[in-house]
């Protein structure tokens, strides 16, 4: 089995509901982003799938949260824009641009110390 990761970043804000903290409020981070992937058979030229074509997906992604308040995404309407909620938004964007490999999981960092990952079943 191969696995790759790639990293990313966004800066945004956002703040959570039913939280009864300080993170009620407005707020932003600098969000990293790891994505993990893996599979068994490589490619003609020996890779699991190109760097390049994996981060690009992810920037593309990424791009939808940067410089916004997350609260106004569509995906983050029915609930918060927590980090959990970003990494399986993260996640179901992503899956479905890579067939051939297996997204194994994405974390996002809300600091240096926290970090959420959403896993698929």
């Amino acid at each position: 089995m191969y696995q790759l990761r790639i990293n990313g970043d966004f800066a945004a804000a956002h703040f959570l509901k039913n939280y009864h903290g300080k993170c009620e409020n407005l707020h932003g981070h600098n969000y990293k982003v790891r994505v993990y992937v893996s599979g068994k058979e490589l490619d003609a030229g020996g890779m699991l799938i190109d760097f390049g074509i994996l981060k690009s997906i992810l920037k593309d992604v990424l791009a939808k949260l940067d410089h916004s308040n997350l609260n106004d995404h569509p995906f983050f309407k029915k609930g918060n824009p927590s980090a959990e909620l970003i990494a399986r938004y993260i996640y179901d964007q992503m899956a479905p641009e890579i067939p051939r490999v297996h997204l194994d999981r994405v974390e996002v960092f809300e600091t240096e110390n926290n970090v959420a990952s959403y896993l698929p079943d």
